[in-house]
């Protein structure tokens, strides 16, 4: 097993236009282009393991995929294809839950997995609601857990459906099985998830309105118009750099061509309230704003989270960073989401945190950090990219030695050569 060393270097002032794409909204425009019946046009997709999955699986289930290398085009079947094989979704949890969504609606035979850590993810969460509409899917311990079956019903009931939880993934399966169900679909969340799935499919011409926390979805009387699109980059990658900005003396970044939707950008605004020097500047909008952010260092301090947690849940790592240096003790809670990751990201960054000499306390639903001096550490990335990456960035404090960094390449393939830029790198 290789281990990644990250060593401090000189303060830094660095402009990253390469940061890589958006993969939440990468997913989407490899699925949802199957809702058309034109080739969809995309550019600047995220050439990442999970999304790389799911345009595979797209392919499989009978799309024609066309990949200039600037540009991938996707071409829909007629109709939804049997596959002949397993639907390998590879690492990616957002793959696995928003197919389950899109497939129990096309007829047909499908069985979907991934490695072995998505394997123990749960997944009821989204197979329960799809069952309660007509959904025909099985798994382990009765679809908690995949591989999971999906016996295809192209005319699911109609539902009024509300989570008990804000999560985007869940909300994206109901509303892809609601634009084939008989008739109008009503779904409520706690609080605002992402809202990716919304904005793209209404523009594709999806009749979806979104009023006082309700989502009322349609069911489509005709195909959608296909995607013409450039993904933005990705906020949560480009928060690493963030953080690193922040907690590295003189130093300044600039982050181009970022996704800025409000429900992406919440770990930057928790980050400006811990001190660092933040600008929002907005360069266009179509299907999304999206614009550069520029984060500058100065000292932090202590901050409680406890609202918009589905805002930042991704981001909750590389913020621990920030912690582990910020003056005082700063507070997570309302987020046991964190659990049920690649790993347990409250058990796994407690874990790590303790190692690099910092106090921290877990609890049932987020943890404790108190800010101190970080030390040297081997780390354990429990096979979780964002915990090797926010760990990689502590390493321009002191040095740091993570193990299991091949995770990575699930979301962010250049993200080495992007953090050599910054500081001091080597793969042992």
């Amino acid at each position: 097993m290789k281990i990644l060393k990250v060593s401090p270097k000189e303060s830094f002032n660095v402009e990253l236009a390469d940061i890589a794409s958006d993969k939440s909204i990468s997913h989407r425009c490899a699925i949802f282009s199957l809702f058309s019946d034109k080739c969809s046009s995309i550019k600047n997709y995220l050439r990442a393991e999970d999304t790389l999955s799911t345009l595979h699986i797209v392919s499989m289930l009978g799309a024609k995929i066309e990949d200039s290398g600037d540009v991938i085009k996707i071409t829909p079947p007629e109709s939804i294809k049997e596959p002949l094989g397993i639907l390998d979704c590879g690492n990616a949890g957002t793959a696995i839950r928003l197919l389950l969504g899109f497939l129990c609606t096309c007829k047909g035979f499908f069985v979907l997995s991934g490695d072995k850590y998505l394997n123990s993810r749960p997944m009821k969460r989204v197979v329960e609601p799809l069952r309660d509409i007509g959904a025909l899917i099985d798994g382990r311990c009765d679809g908690e857990f995949a591989p999971l079956c999906v016996r295809g019903n192209d005319r699911l009931e109609p539902f009024v459906y509300e989570s008990k939880i804000a999560s985007a993934q869940v909300k994206t399966a109901m509303i892809l099985a609601a634009l084939r169900a008989k008739n109008s679909s009503i779904y409520k969340e706690p609080i605002l998830s992402r809202n990716h799935s919304e904005k793209m499919l209404s523009a594709m011409g999806a009749d979806i309105k979104v009023q006082d926390g309700k989502i009322l979805i349609n069911p489509l009387k005709r195909k959608l118009k296909p995607l013409e699109i450039e993904v933005p980059n990705d906020p949560s990658s480009g928060f690493f750099f963030a953080v690193a900005a922040a907690i590295t003396k003189d130093s300044k970044v600039r982050l181009k061509n970022i996704l800025l939707n409000k429900t992406r950008i919440e770990a930057y605004k928790i980050l400006e309230k811990m001190g660092a020097d933040i600008e929002f500047i907005k360069t266009n909008s179509k299907y999304e704003d999206i614009g550069d952010i520029i984060i500058k260092y100065a000292p932090l301090k202590g901050v409680e989270i406890c609202d918009n947690i589905a805002w930042l849940i991704d981001e909750l790592p590389a913020l621990s960073i920030a912690f582990a240096v910020a003056r005082g003790k700063s507070i997570v809670k309302n987020a046991k989401e964190l659990r049920v990751k690649e790993s347990d990201r409250i058990a796994t960054v407690v874990a790590n945190l303790k190692k690099c000499g910092i106090k921290a306390t877990e609890f049932e639903d987020g943890y404790e950090v108190e800010g101190g001096v970080l030390k040297s550490a081997s780390i354990n990335s429990y096979g979780d990219h964002r915990i090797a990456m926010s760990f990689a960035i502590a390493g321009l404090l002191k040095p740091m030695y993570i193990e299991d960094t091949q995770c990575i390449n699930t979301s962010f393939p250049n993200f080495f050569e992007l953090l050599s830029k910054i500081t001091n790198v080597e793969i042992k």
